[in-house]
């Protein structure tokens, strides 16, 4: 295959690849009322959170080294953040500001001031939307709110379209795509429709190996097998986004569950096998019913992004190059337990075999034979003293441009 041939991501894509972690955030009715997904029939004079703070949000997600903000604007339930024309079934109707209240203007304000890229949920499922059966009806509601969301809250990094229980459903996908383009030409398209980015097909937050940045389907939902059918213009490459919660199978915030908690070996874990193969981290953390992340769930994150700063920013040593051979060496034999390899993929992803071997009397030693580099390769090996490493790229789609080449020793 010839480079001309390989597929590229655009401009957009490569900028997205390299934020590398975004913070999800499910917040709504069902954070008041102890479930995940409501039918669409609780009142909204149950949200009334007492001291929502955005800011709160998105400094903890700065201070964990997140680099993009994701809202739930609407769950499945059809009660929306923002005080939509579309509907009733709002925080507009809510007690929580006496209904003058815009939970997505409020997290915009403070992605805005904290410089963090937002992005926004909009379930396409609809379970309190009485036009839902009328699919011509609902698509011209749900472009509307759609609109509504892409033309009032400033540029978005990502519009996340969640297939679940969607199954079998059609909407109206070059409608509701062509507004995406038309208002937020650089936003990341999640999973359906014409995606620029796709669902890794699990809620654990954690990739094959390999997983290879191109692609032509991915799972509709966690309750089906069924393999989605994107349009046409859907681009070959199509990097994927590994979601989880942080508190084990909760994407919404209940009492008393603390215990559901991911330690830190389990996200340090999850690290290595989403960032670590490739892929997005896309950790979701939800607010209470105060309107805040708890304390217990701000201490988790800010030690896993601690870890994260300590391990992996302060290199041994790092070069870059081209070719099937590149090696380091050092000036004295120094311990090393971790390489990190990136591929410049803004020319697409080459390398397709590749070993890393140390070099031990005179003789050179595999440590790692792997597949895949593209965006990012974590290796984690047995630690040892070497003062010269290389790789051996043995199979390529063309000529190796290697980005990133770096010894670790974690601390």
């Amino acid at each position: 295959m010839s480079s001309t041939e390989l597929a590229k991501p655009t401009k957009a894509q490569l900028k997205w690849q390299d934020l590398e972690m975004g913070m999800f955030c499910h917040f709504g009715i069902n954070t008041f009322c102890d479930q995940e997904w409501g039918d669409g029939t609780d009142s909204p004079s149950k949200f009334n959170p007492t001291s929502l703070d955005a800011r709160q949000w998105i400094r903890t997600a700065k201070q964990a080294g997140f680099k993009y903000f994701i809202l739930t604007a609407k769950h499945h339930d059809g009660f929306c953040l923002w005080p939509t024309q579309t509907t009733d079934y709002s925080v507009k109707s809510s007690p929580w500001k006496d209904g003058k209240g815009d939970v997505v203007g409020e997290c915009a304000k403070a992605c805005e001031e904290e410089g963090m890229p937002f992005g926004l949920y909009l379930s396409p499922w609809d379970r309190h939307e009485p036009c839902y059966s009328d699919k011509e009806a609902y698509d011209d509601f749900y472009a509307e709110q759609l609109t509504e969301l892409l033309t009032g809250y400033g540029p978005l990094v990502e519009v996340w379209f969640d297939g679940a229980g969607s199954e079998g459903r059609e909407y109206d996908w070059p409608r509701i795509i062509g507004l995406v383009k038309k208002y937020q030409p650089e936003a990341m398209i999640f999973n359906m429709g014409a995606p620029t980015i796709r669902w890794v097909g699990n809620e654990d937050g954690v990739a094959p190996y390999p997983c290879w940045n191109t692609a032509t389907e991915a799972r509709t939902s966690m309750f089906t097998e069924n393999m989605l059918t994107w349009l046409p213009e859907t681009p070959r490459w199509v990097p994927a986004e590994c979601d989880v919660p942080i508190r084990r199978r909760q994407w919404f915030w209940h009492p008393n569950s603390e215990d559901k908690l991911l330690s830190l070996d389990e996200l340090k874990d999850i690290y290595y096998r989403s960032v670590g193969h490739g892929t997005n981290l896309l950790l979701n953390l939800a607010p209470d019913n105060r309107g805040l992340i708890p304390e217990s769930d701000v201490k988790r994150v800010t030690e896993f992004g601690d870890w994260i700063r300590n391990t992996f920013y302060n290199p041994i040593k790092e070069i870059s190059g081209e070719g099937y051979e590149l090696e380091i060496k050092l000036s004295s034999p120094q311990r090393i337990d971790h390489v990190i390899l990136m591929e410049d993929i803004a020319h697409g992803e080459r390398v397709r075999d590749y070993v890393l071997e140390i070099k031990n009397d005179d003789k050179w030693l595999e440590v790692v034979h792997g597949s895949a580099i593209g965006h990012k390769k974590i290796d984690r090996i047995k630690p040892v003293a070497t003062d010269q490493i290389r790789l051996r790229i043995l199979a390529a789609a063309a000529k190796p441009l290697i980005r990133k080449f770096a010894l670790i020793a974690s601390k």
